[in-house]
């Protein structure tokens, strides 16, 4: 089984749990996506999302669609898979592959904030707010003088912030709604509005249903303790 899918991110709402708690959730929309190829050793599924127009595609991807006979698709993406045996070029997957209580991985390109300076990019907390300061939101000294005479690489200073690939692991599928390709995970996603987004099963936590509750572990006294305040109680009166 094909382990993800590609999405788009529509925005964000809220809902209520089983038990009345109200949990904020992302909407994606998750396919269809078409197969558009398939690979052994190791398995993998290539797929593709998002119809475009033949025109604003360039000649090599245009052919490849045409010689596959599928309709022109903006996006695609490589998965992984267990076993291919069940997929064929063409077939579309939606978005019944995921269900209520699967932990996903997400994966998006983060908001654009343009060129920042080093108060909002890196947290600084500013220099001194008198007046003969010179460095109330600008960077100060930003290398050694004489050894090394350079400044490292990975230096907190201010330049473009935003638009970089992010990953948020581990969260919860609330809802599925197949018949409008709509899933509902947990908590927020990385990218705006409208943009691309790749959803992964996660492999670090396994499929756990919604309705179940978290068993009470017993906690263990110590008798000592216990002991002690009983005969502090003891003294006291």
């Amino acid at each position: 089984m094909i382990r993800g899918l590609l999405g788009k991110k529509v925005g964000m709402t809220q809902i209520f749990d089983n038990e009345g708690n109200i949990v904020p959730v992302t909407l994606v929309e998750t396919g269809p996506c078409t197969i558009l190829g398939l690979k052994e050793n190791p398995n993998k599924v290539v797929l593709g999302f998002e119809a475009v127009k033949e025109n604003r595609l360039n000649k090599p991807r245009a052919g490849f669609f045409k010689k596959i006979g599928v309709a022109p698709l903006k996006r695609v993406h490589e998965f992984t898979s267990t076993d291919n045996k069940d997929y064929k070029i063409g077939q579309e997957i939606k978005a019944d592959l995921f269900q209520a209580g699967d932990f996903v991985d997400v994966t998006g390109t983060s908001i654009g904030k343009g060129f920042q300076g080093g108060m909002v990019r890196w947290n600084w907390r500013g220099g001194p707010g008198a007046h003969g300061s010179m460095h109330h939101r600008r960077i100060g000294s930003n290398s050694s003088s004489s050894d090394p005479s350079r400044t490292y690489k990975g230096k907190h200073m201010p330049g473009h912030m935003g638009m970089d690939t992010v990953t948020v692991q581990g969260l919860r599928v609330m809802s599925v709604e197949a018949d409008q390709n709509l899933i509902l995970v947990k908590g927020c996603v990385p990218g705006s509005k409208n943009g691309l987004i790749i959803i992964n099963k996660s492999q670090r936590k396994a499929f756990k249903a919604l309705d179940e509750k978290k068993e009470l572990v017993a906690v263990k006294r110590n008798p000592m303790k216990q002991s002690k305040a009983a005969a502090g109680k003891t003294t006291k009166k």
